[in-house]
């Protein structure tokens, strides 16, 4: 599985082409099919970025997780 810095993950934004990634409690998730986050953004947040907190706030927490595609890891 791919190994992801911050800095690299951030290029995964869902913008110009790029597919959208984001990371939670260390895996880094592909939201790119999923309509909500169309375009990389879903309520305030942006894809490219570690949300393991942000996801805590939502209403669905860590349920939808298991619905998405891992593509690999974050490391810290």
């Amino acid at each position: 599985m791919k190994q992801f810095t911050l800095e690299e993950l951030k290029q995964y934004n869902g913008e110009n082409g790029q597919p959208a990634y984001v990371a939670i409690d260390g895996v880094v998730y592909d939201v790119s099919d999923v309509d909500p986050w169309d375009g990389g953004k879903h309520h305030g947040n942006v894809a490219g970025n570690d949300l393991s907190e942000a996801i805590m706030h939502s209403p669905h927490k860590h349920s939808v997780l298991a619905k998405l595609n891992e593509v690999g890891k974050l490391e810290r």
